[in-house]
C-alpha cells in the first residue's frame, strides 16, 4: 500500500514502523506537521492510500479523516483515553498495560480498534516503556491492523480476553505529578518522576529556583533530611526523602518569558543558575542504584556497560568510559569484552546539549570529539582480547561506528540505527567512521548510509549489508542472555587464539595500507572547520536540536519504494 505517515516528529517508534512497513513492501513517505494546514498539504502531495500516525500531537482535521481512513497508534489498552495514558499508568501503578491501533474519526481515541496488544509494565520511566515495551507491541498491532486493511477485513476484532481494559482520563498535570517532600515516600517521588520522564518531567523548586525533574534512581543508604541534597555523582543529585533518598539525573530549568532551557545533568543546570552544591562527591557501590558506568567479569568474560542518559556522550562520559575500558584490556584473565551500552541506547555520540551550554560550544564541540575518538581508537587496537559490542537500544551518529570498532556486532532484533551525521548542518564526523563503515560493507553502502536522503535502518538491513554481525532477541533480557551465551562460545570454543591472531593480523594489513592516524586526521579537519567557523550552519542546527526548535532536514519527507531506491520527495508538506 501507499501509506503516509503524519508525525509530530519522526522519533524512535515512527522510525522503527517506517522499517517494518517497507521490509514488508509497502511504500511509506513521512511527514512532519505541526498544524492541520500542513497535514492537508501533505495528504495532497501524497494522495495516500492509508494515514497512520504512530506519533501525533495534533488532532486529525475533519477533511482528512472523513475522506481518508487514519490510523491512530495509541499507547493504552483498549477503551484508554486521554493524552496522560502512559504517565497515569505509571503513577497508579498499573501491573499490566497496552497498546491499540484505532481509526480517527474527530472524537480523540474512541474510533474503532483494528488492532491491540498488551504488555507487562516494568519499574522503569516513561521513556523506557516506550522505547522498548510500547514500541514493540505497536509495531506488532500496526502490521495487524494494515495487513487486515490489506485484505479489505472488515470484521470486527475477535474478543481481546483477558487484556486489561482501560478508561477515559484527563490530561496529568503538574499539581498531580507535584512531590511533597516532607511527606512522600521514596517509591512515590520514583513513580511521580518516573511518569514524566522525556516529557514534561516533574516540576519542582531547588533553592528557589523551579525545574524540571528527570532521571530517577532509588538510593539504597544514603539519608539526610527530606528534600536537601545530600550528594552529587558524576552530575547526577542525590535528594533525601523520608525514607530513603533518589538519585536525579537531569534538569530542566523552566522557561521564563524571555529565556529557554533545555535539560541538561542536574549539577551542570544548578551550576548555570547560579546554585552552588555544597555536598561531597561520592563514590559508587557495587550494590547502588545510580552508576553511569559499570563493569562485571564472567567466566573469563567482561561486560561493560555505560547507561548514559538518550545516549549523548559528554567529554567527561567519554574520559571515564576509556578508563573503564582500559580496565577490562588489562585484566589478563579476560578473554573477551563485551561493550554493551545501556538499556535504552548504545550511543548517540557527542553530547550536543552539554556542548551547547558552554562557554565555548566551538572548544567544547572539538574536546567531545577528540575524546570519543581516543575511546574508539582504544577498542580498534585492542590485541589481547577481542571485542564485542552488543546493542541492545538504539543508535546514532557516532555511537554506530563506535560499535562496528569492535571484532563482533551484534544488536537487539529491533533497534534502529541512524548512521549519519550531516542532518547536523553538514557535519563531517569522526569516530574513525571513514575506516570502520567502509571496513564492513564498502564504500558504496557507507556512502548510501551517510549521505543525503537520511534514513533510519533496522537491524535486519544491517545484517544484510554487513555493518552488523547477526541481530536475535525478542527483548532485552532475552537479547542478553543470547548475547552471553555468544560471548562465551567466542571465549571458550578452541577457536580463540586462532580468531585473536587473525584479528592482529587485519589489522596490520589495514594500518600498512594507511595508518589509523591518517583517517583521524582527516576527519578532524574537516570537524575543526565546522566547530571553529562561527557562520557554519553546524551551529545553528546544534541550537535548533537543543532548543527543540525543530530542524528543516529532518522535517523533510522521506519516501522508500520496495526496489529498495530512495528519493526524497518536496518538503513543502512539513
Amino acid at each position: 500500500m501507499n501509506v503516509l505517515f503524519l508525525v509530530s516528529a519522526h522519533n524512535g517508534l515512527s522510525q522503527r514502523a517506517w522499517i517494518a512497513l517497507t521490509e514488508l513492501g509497502h511504500e511509506v513517505a513521512v511527514a512532519v506537521v505541526a498544524s492541520a494546514g500542513a497535514m492537508e498539504a501533505a495528504v495532497r502531495e501524497h494522495d495516500p492510500q492509508l494515514i497512520a500516525c504512530p506519533y501525533l500531537k495534533q488532532m486529525i482535521p475533519e477533511s482528512i479523516w472523513s475522506t481518508r481512513r487514519c490510523l491512530i497508534v495509541h499507547p493504552g489498552p483498549p477503551g484508554d483515553r486521554g493524552p496522560s495514558s502512559l504517565d497515569w499508568a505509571i503513577e497508579r501503578g498499573e501491573r499490566d498495560w497496552g497498546v491499540t491501533v484505532l481509526q480517527a474519526n474527530g472524537e480523540p481515541d474512541a474510533g474503532r480498534v483494528w488492532a491491540a496488544r498488551s504488555f507487562p509494565m516494568r519499574g522503569a520511566g516513561k521513556s523506557s516503556l516506550y522505547r522498548h515495551e510500547v514500541r514493540r507491541a505497536a509495531i506488532e498491532a500496526l502490521v495487524e491492523a494494515i495487513v487486515r486493511i490489506s485484505a479489505d477485513e472488515e470484521r470486527p476484532l475477535p474478543k481481546l480476553g483477558r487484556m486489561v481494559k482501560g478508561r477515559t482520563r484527563p490530561l496529568m498535570t503538574q499539581s498531580v505529578r507535584a512531590i511533597d517532600w516532607d511527606r512522600d515516600h521514596t517509591d512515590v517521588v520514583v513513580r511521580r518522576i518516573r511518569a514524566g520522564e522525556g516529557q514534561p518531567g516533574v516540576l519542582d523548586a531547588i533553592n528557589g529556583t523551579q525545574f524540571y525533574l528527570y532521571g530517577v534512581h532509588p538510593e539504597g543508604v544514603l539519608r539526610g533530611r527530606a528534600g536537601e541534597i545530600i550528594a552529587q555523582r558524576t552530575g547526577a543529585i542525590c535528594r533525601a526523602t523520608v525514607d530513603g533518598a533518589v538519585w536525579i539525573t537531569h534538569l530542566r530549568r523552566r522557561d521564563t518569558a524571555t529565556e529557554r532551557y533545555f535539560k541538561l545533568p542536574a549539577a551542570r543546570a544548578l551550576s548555570l543558575a547560579g546554585i552552588d552544591l555544597d555536598v561531597p562527591e561520592t563514590a559508587s557501590r557495587a550494590d547502588d542504584g545510580y552508576r553511569e558506568v559499570t563493569y562485571a567479569e564472567r567466566g573469563g568474560v567482561g561486560y561493560l556497560h555505560f547507561d548514559f542518559y538518550n545516549g549523548a556522550m559528554s567529554t567527561d562520559q567519554c574520559v571515564r568510559l576509556r578508563e573503564a575500558y582500559a580496565h577490562a584490556r588489562a585484566r589478563r584473565e579476560t578473554r573477551v569484552i563485551v561493550v554493551m551500552g545501556g538499556t535504552d541506547y548504545f550511543s548517540n555520540g557527542i553530547h550536543l546539549n552539554m556542548i551547547e551550554a558552554a562557554e565555548d560550544p566551538a572548544a567544547e564541540s572539538w574536546r567531545n570529539l577528540r575524546a570519543i575518538d581516543d575511546l574508539v581508537r582504544d577498542i580498534v587496537e585492542t590485541d589481547s582480547q577481542l571485542v564485542i559490542s552488543a546493542l541492545g537500544g538504539d543508535a546514532g551518529a557516532g555511537g554506530v561506528p563506535l560499535a562496528v570498532a569492535a571484532d563482533y556486532v551484534v544488536a537487539r532484533a529491533d533497534i534502529v540505527l541512524n548512521p549519519y551525521y550531516r542532518h547536523m548542518g553538514g557535519l563531517y564526523g569522526s569516530e574513525y567512521w571513514t575506516y570502520l563503515l567502509p571496513r564492513r560493507m564498502g564504500h558504496t553502502a557507507t556512502a548510501r548510509l551517510t549521505e543525503p536522503p537520511f534514513r533510519p535502518i533496522g537491524a535486519s538491513e544491517a545484517v544484510r549489508i554487513g555493518l552488523l554481525d547477526a541481530a536475535y532477541g525478542g527483548n532485552l533480557e532475552d537479547f542478553r542472555a543470547q548475547t552471553a551465551r555468544l560471548a562465551d562460545r567466542v571465549a571458550h570454543d578452541g577457536l580463540y587464539h586462532v580468531r585473536l591472531q587473525d584479528r592482529r593480523r587485519r589489522r596490520a594489513l589495514d594500518e600498512r595500507a594507511k595508518p589509523l592516524q591518517a583517517y583521524r586526521e582527516e576527519e578532524l579537519a574537516r570537524c575543526r572547520a565546522c566547530f571553529f567557523d562561527p557562520h557554519h550552519t553546524y551551529h545553528e542546527a546544534r541550537r535548533r536540536f537543543v532548543y527543540k526548535l525543530g530542524d528543516h532536514a529532518a522535517a523533510a519527507s522521506i519516501r522508500e519504494v520496495p526496489s529498495g531506491h530512495t528519493e526524497r520527495p518536496s518538503t513543502k508538506a512539513a
